[in-house]
């Protein structure tokens, strides 16, 4: 599997160290950054840019990647040990996956669940869209949302859907285990999903907007649930 950009990789080679295999340099750098990447103790390789541009699957690789070992994905029993969890459902864009995680990690949620598979450049591309906040993350894959909203009820959940006709977050009355379901951009939650929340919770919007992208609305939800 491999990581690209400076902060990924500098934030793999401070934290996860042990998990880099391999390092690539496509370009001089710093004193500095390269102390830090030597200090890992994996094997460094210069390529040039054609080359680092195929690993980097085209993407901004600002001269530095790595070949780290693969994630190992969560297990459902860890999950529902939890006591905060977002359920992503429909969504699959990476940079929208990947900014969930990273603020979900950020304002202390427990465990992420992508309502699918996720494939090895789809891992990719959500290790750097979070800034590495994936490496330290539960995430768990699991397409049976609907089994998984049963599971989690028996387990103690609360189950919150994200919808726009919800009644706004602030006003909710705050629970101590709770699941937090959200939506694709463009479909929202499934009716079979909503239909079996506990409650629909919404944010409320200024000056007759009434669109965010997901992974603001994330974060803003998240925040109100975990931090009010």
């Amino acid at each position: 599997m491999i990581v690209y950009g400076k902060q990924v990789v500098l934030y793999v080679a401070k934290k996860k160290p042990k998990m880099i295999e391999e390092l690539y340099v496509a370009k001089e750098l710093d004193s500095k950054i390269f102390k830090q990447l030597a200090q890992v103790g994996a094997k460094i390789i210069r390529v040039d840019s054609k080359k680092a541009q195929a690993l980097a699957r085209g993407g901004n690789h600002q001269g530095i990647l790595a070949k780290i070992s693969p994630l190992k994905m969560g297990e459902k029993k860890e999950l529902l040990e939890m006591k905060r969890i977002v359920v992503l459902c429909g969504i699959s864009d990476v940079g929208n996956i990947g900014s969930i995680v990273r603020s979900s990690y950020a304002l202390g949620v427990d465990g992420l669940v992508v309502g699918g598979e996720l494939s090895e450049r789809a891992m990719e591309g959500i290790v750097r869209a979070s800034a590495g906040a994936m490496l330290d993350s539960f995430v768990m894959s699991y397409p049976k949302i609907l089994e998984l909203i049963h599971e989690l009820k028996e387990a103690g959940f609360i189950c919150y859907g994200a919808d726009m006709g919800g009644e706004e977050v602030s006003k909710v009355k705050k629970e101590q285990k709770w699941a937090l379901f959200l939506g694709s951009e463009g479909e929202g939650l499934h009716k079979k999903i909503t239909q079996k929340m506990d409650k629909i919770i919404s944010i409320e919007m200024k000056n007759n907007f009434d669109s965010l992208n997901v992974g603001v609305a994330s974060g803003i939800l998240v925040h109100r649930l975990v931090m009010e």
